[in-house]
């Protein structure tokens, strides 16, 4: 591993600094590509109106006339967090704007991950159909669900599709659902100026839509509309859980939605999931939403079904929130289980195929065993796309919508090879080999023939191989370089939490030679140091790691500020070392 500090233009950070945001953070942000102090302003005021986003005006003049009309809204939900989140807004956003109109008719349905697929499917337009529903909205799907967007028009149904994933294209050309109204800010003519918004926020973009429409149906006046900003709790968790972009507008998402987790203003939900993950509501990270409640959530949808983890973000009742939430947190227990016993037959299939060291050479990794879980595959791709610094695909046995068997793959990527793309390339080159894909550039996913996992294989290790050079396989790790000596206090990792960090706008990692101590393992799978970092002496821990280090070695790490003992004291977490 190679550590490779970050760029810092000085004028830039002189800039921030003199606009009075401090220091270190100006370094920060100023490396992470922030040249304007207008960009850390996190103001609801500087979110761009709904209006900018294609279909919103049609979307809200659509669901007005519903609530004005007495019609049921039926919503299709997705089954990872993101798209939980996003039904939970719906849910509750719909409630709250009909409420001045007596209007309480919103219905949703969960998709199963094994047995309806992913998207709207016609089956599922017919149980919208039979919910009574006179209106389906997708949340976080429809963009790429044609055939089904086709099946509910013609059941009767209108159709409105929230979606921010990439539409189908087919012979170079974007091919969109007919017949519906689209919000999406990544459909063709948007103008919308974030491409990176997750399921979640074009929903809630939608809500102010149609808030602003009932005011001018005269439903609300200025100083008499219902606030939306209590969602925003519910929009920072799906926004981070989707690992989306972190431009300058979900920033202001995420903050907002922070600072009001923080003050105890959220759904009674979220406050228990955080509760049953240990962790305090009053000091929430992104870090939190993104690696202690999501997991709780998304493991509802890959054992389970996800109407259990909608409903812990629907409930008001505080009792019934907590008793969900446990149910999460063991269905989280289960999935880690799971993973766990994949994970260990996928590393002892690398290792049969020779690919444990670095995968050999080979430029892609891909892997099917008969036992794997459908629900946790993309997981198991994820961790060895960070062991192995290769494009990861792990399949599953699983079934398509008429039942007719298949394997469905998730996979995860690294910097410089676009999966999507890859998978687009792959569909090009061998017509029938990918029944059906799609995704983004650093997660994706298709679905192959029971069989057809060699040829998928060959395919996909054909196309790294052109795409993927020598440098790009080197593993480097992003690091902001040296903290000053009076910088290693718990309050520098108090003041790091309190901002908004994320994918593609990374939590800082600090690079420094250090003196190592003493180490010993502990849980047989981390690596327990005692430093000595800028001459003060200063535990760390280096998780999942169990191979000892040299007497000096430089360390990259993140702070963290915990309470030992009734001390708070300063800890590194150590996420790897120059080799």
């Amino acid at each position: 591993m190679t550590l490779q500090p970050r760029p810092v233009p000085p004028r830039t950070a002189w800039a921030l600094q003199q606009a009075g945001c401090d220091a270190l953070l100006a370094r920060l942000f100023a490396a992470r590509g922030v040249a304007d102090p207008q960009e850390l302003d996190d103001a609801l005021a500087n979110l761009p109106p709904p209006d900018q986003m294609l279909g919103a005006r049609e979307a809200a003049q659509l669901l007005a006339d519903a609530l004005q009309q007495g019609l049921t809204v039926g919503i299709v939900a997705d089954y990872d967090c993101d798209g939980a989140t996003a039904c939970a807004v719906a849910v509750r956003g719909l409630r709250l704007l009909g409420a001045a109109l007596g209007w309480d008719r919103v219905r949703h349905l969960v998709p199963d991950r094994v047995r309806d697929g992913y998207g709207l499917t016609p089956a599922l337009a017919e149980r919208v159909r039979a919910l009574g529903a006179n209106i389906l909205v997708t949340v976080d799907n429809g963009i790429a669900s044609l055939d089904g967007v086709a099946h509910a028009r013609a059941l009767g149904l209108q159709v409105l599709v929230t979606d921010h994933h990439l539409p189908l294209v087919q012979d170079g050309q974007p091919r969109l659902p007919a017949d519906c109204v689209i919000v999406n800010p990544n459909q063709p003519g948007c103008p919308f100026p974030s491409k990176a918004l997750a399921g979640v926020g074009v929903m809630f973009y939608v809500l102010l839509a149609l808030r602003a429409e009932l005011r001018r149906r005269g439903v609300f006046g200025p100083h008499d509309q219902p606030r939306l900003d209590g969602l925003l709790p519910l929009v920072a968790l799906g926004t981070v859980a989707d690992v989306v972009r972190l431009d300058a507008h979900n920033r202001r998402l995420v903050a907002q939605g922070l600072k009001r987790i923080r003050a105890g203003a959220m759904p009674p939900g979220l406050a228990a999931l955080l509760a049953a993950s240990g962790r305090r509501a009053a000091r929430a990270s992104t870090f939190d939403l993104g690696f202690a409640v999501a997991p709780r959530l998304n493991a509802a949808g890959r054992l389970h079904n996800m109407a259990l983890g909608i409903e812990c973000l629907i409930t008001d009742d505080a009792a019934q929130a907590e008793a969900l939430a446990r149910q999460l947190d063991a269905l989280n227990r289960e999935r880690r289980s799971v993973e766990a016993a994949m994970r260990e037959q996928a590393l002892a299939q690398l290792a049969e195929r020779a690919l444990a060291d670095a995968a050999a050479g080979a430029p892609a990794v891909t892997l099917f065993d008969p036992s794997f879980h459908e629900g946790v595959v993309g997981i198991v791709a994820a961790r060895l796309k960070d062991r192995l610094h290769r494009p990861v695909f792990v399949f599953a046995p699983a079934r398509l919508d008429d039942g007719t068997p298949c394997l469905k793959g998730s996979g995860r990527s690294i910097a410089g090879f676009h999966l999507r793309d890859a998978l687009d390339a792959i569909a090009k080159r061998h017509p029938g080999l990918l029944l059906r894909f799609g995704g983004h550039a650093m997660a994706a996913g298709c679905t192959v023939g029971p069989d057809a996992w060699p040829a998928f294989d060959a395919a996909l290790q054909a196309v790294a191989a052109e795409w993927l050079d020598e440098a790009t396989l080197q593993r480097r790790l992003p690091t902001d370089g040296a903290l000053e000596p009076e910088r290693l206090h718990p309050d520098t990792a108090e003041l790091l939490d309190a901002q908004v960090w994320g994918q593609g706008f990374a939590a800082p990692v600090f690079s420094d030679e250090v003196e190592v101590l003493g180490q010993r393992l502990v849980g047989e799978r981390h690596l327990a140091l005692r430093l000595r970092v800028q001459g003060q002496p200063l535990e760390g821990i280096w998780f999942g790691h169990t191979e000892a280090l040299p007497a000096r070695v430089q360390l990259a790490y993140r702070l963290e500020a915990d309470d030992w003992q009734g001390q708070r004291r300063l800890r590194l977490i150590v996420e790897g070392a120059q080799t």
